[in-house]
C-alpha cells in the first residue's frame, strides 16, 4: 500500500469512530507511524509504506479510536513553537494558554513561579524567551515533575529552572517578580460535559478540584502576597465563566491592578493582578 492510501483508509476510520478532525490526526499519526515531520508527508505520498510504519500506524489509529489524545500518542505538543514532552499525567499544553505567555512577556521580570508546573510549558517557554530570568515551578504530581524535568533539560533550562513537588506555596519560600499558574479550575459539575479526550485521559488532578473549581485561586489569592516582590504581578488562566470571581478573590487579598483579559476568541482567559 502506498502512503497516500493508507491516509485516506485512515482518514474515513477515524471519521467513523467520530474523531471530528480525523484527516489532521490521520497526517499526524501517519507521519509520526513514518518517523518523519508532518511538514514532509506530503512529498511521501506517492512511496510503499514500509510494513513496520504501517504497524505503527495501525496501533496509533487503534489508540485514537479510544479517544487518545494524538499529543499522548506521538508523545509531545508543541506550545509557543516548542515541543513539550506529554504522557498521561500531565494536561497537553492548549493554544488559549498563549495568551498568559503574551501578558506574561508584555513586561520584565527576572525571576518567577510557576504554580502547577504540568508539562513545565509555561515555565519554559518564558525562561527561554528572557534568556536572563530565573525561575520555580511546582506540582503536587511527582509524575509531572519528571516531565518537566525532561522538558527542561531538552530545551537546555534545566541550570535556570528548579523544580519542587509542593502543594501551591506550601514548600515555596522567598519572593518572586512573576507568579504564573494554570490550576485545576473545572467544577465538579461540568466535568460530565468535557470530551473523552480530556475526561478519560488526562489528570483529572489538573483538571479539577471538585466543588465550584475556585479552590486553588482562593489558595493562590491567600498566599501570593507573601511571596510576590515589590511591583510583582500575578497571572492565572481561568474558565471562561470565572473571571469576576477570581478578581474578587484576588482583591479581597490585597492585590492592585487586577484585570480580567480575553484569549483570541474573545472568552475570559486570564486574571492579572500586582502586589499591593
Amino acid at each position: 500500500m502506498i502512503v497516500q492510501a493508507a491516509l485516506r483508509a485512515a482518514i474515513l476510520r477515524l471519521a467513523a469512530a467520530g474523531i471530528e478532525d480525523s484527516a489532521r490526526d490521520a497526517r499526524r499519526l501517519l507521519a509520526h507511524a513514518l518517523q518523519i515531520s508532518p511538514e514532509r508527508l506530503t512529498l511521501h505520498l506517492a512511496d510503499p509504506i514500509p510494513p513496520e510504519a504501517q504497524t505503527r500506524f495501525d496501533r496509533a489509529l487503534t489508540q485514537r479510536e479510544s479517544r487518545q489524545p494524538v499529543s499522548q500518542i506521538v508523545g509531545e505538543r508543541l506550545f509557543w513553537g516548542r515541543p513539550f514532552r506529554v504522557t498521561r499525567d500531565t494536561l497537553d499544553p492548549r493554544p488559549e494558554t498563549e495568551c498568559l505567555i503574551e501578558t506574561a512577556l508584555a513586561q520584565p521580570f527576572a525571576t518567577l513561579l510557576d504554580l502547577g508546573t504540568g508539562t513545565g510549558c509555561i515555565a519554559l517557554t518564558l525562561l527561554a524567551e528572557r534568556p536572563g530570568a530565573k525561575g520555580l515551578a511546582t506540582d503536587l504530581s511527582p509524575q509531572a515533575i519528571e516531565v518537566a524535568r525532561g522538558n527542561a533539560r531538552s530545551l537546555g533550562l534545566d541550570q535556570r529552572l528548579t523544580l519542587r513537588q509542593s502543594d501551591w506555596f506550601s514548600d515555596v519560600r522567598g519572593r518572586f517578580d512573576l507568579i504564573v499558574s494554570n490550576p485545576p479550575y473545572i467544577a465538579a459539575a461540568e466535568m460530565a460535559d468535557l470530551s473523552p479526550e480530556v475526561r478519560e485521559w488526562e489528570p483529572h488532578l489538573a483538571l479539577t478540584p471538585g466543588g465550584d473549581g475556585l479552590a486553588p485561586y482562593r489558595a493562590i489569592a491567600a498566599g501570593a502576597a507573601a511571596h510576590l516582590a515589590p511591583s510583582g504581578r500575578l497571572l492565572v488562566e481561568i474558565g471562561p465563566t470565572q473571571g469576576a470571581a477570581v478578581a474578587d478573590l484576588f482583591a479581597q487579598a490585597g492585590l492592585t491592578q487586577i484585570r480580567i483579559l480575553p484569549d483570541l476568541d474573545g472568552r475570559d482567559r486570564v486574571v492579572a493582578a500586582s502586589a499591593g
